[in-house]
């Protein structure tokens, strides 16, 4: 709570999962899924999945856990009524899409954001969460934001993968779509038989003509 004070946050909520036992359950997949229903989120914010090991670091489980559940919240927990109807039934929260998913990254091919004017409003942040520090964490996040402004010409960055998800349709109406979509290849399928059972019978007949023709050459050959 004192670290998101420093960023401004005015509502900050704590799910009670212990600290290096995370795992992607139903569980907890309904927790957040139910925090997005409720906060209708624009824009989400968590770890890449996929970030696991680098030259120099391996990724912290709970870090690759939470992204994971938070996908799996985004799409299709959150989103459509069939996951955990419960939340729509009992407790009347509407399905919410948020309209982008912003993945933590170090690498060069994401989005960079110049963030050189509240650098040490980020760390001073940081400095406030006491039980995630150990020595020389300040001076290590400090030049990560260093190092990712350098390559895109700021004083300090995050760089980000950018998801875009605001396409104008729930996910409700996406399956919809598709299922009406689904439809459609049956229909184009039973053309296609009876155009494969015309062409057919039309070589039939081409194929028995020939064999009359013989047989009247050979009548008249006798």
């Amino acid at each position: 709570r004192a670290a998101a004070k420093i960023l401004g946050v005015k509502h900050t909520v704590f799910l009670g999962y212990e600290d290096g036992y995370l795992y992607p359950t139903l569980e907890v997949r309904k927790d957040v899924a139910r925090q997005i229903r409720i906060h209708k989120p624009d824009v989400i914010l968590c770890f890449d999945p996929t970030m696991r090991i680098a030259d120099t670091y391996v990724n912290h489980p709970d870090h690759i856990e939470a992204s994971e559940v938070v996908l799996r919240s985004i799409n299709p927990d959150a989103s459509t009524r069939q996951m955990f109807p419960e939340l729509w039934t009992d407790e009347h929260l509407e399905p919410h899409k948020p309209k982008a998913l912003f993945l933590t990254t170090f690498d060069d091919k994401g989005t960079a954001i110049d963030i050189g004017d509240v650098l040490d409003t980020k760390m001073k942040a940081l400095m406030a969460h006491t039980s995630q520090l150990w020595p020389g964490a300040e001076d290590m996040v400090r030049g990560w934001a260093k190092e990712a402004g350098k390559r895109y010409g700021y004083k300090a960055a995050e760089t980000y993968r950018i998801v875009r998800l605001d396409d104008g349709a729930s996910n409700d109406d996406e399956t919809r779509t598709r299922r009406r979509t689904a439809r459609r290849p049956r229909t184009s399928a039973r053309a296609s038989a009876r155009g494969r059972r015309t062409a057919q019978s039309a070589r039939s007949r081409s194929t028995r003509a020939p064999r009359k023709a013989t047989s009247s050459r050979r009548k008249r050959a006798r």
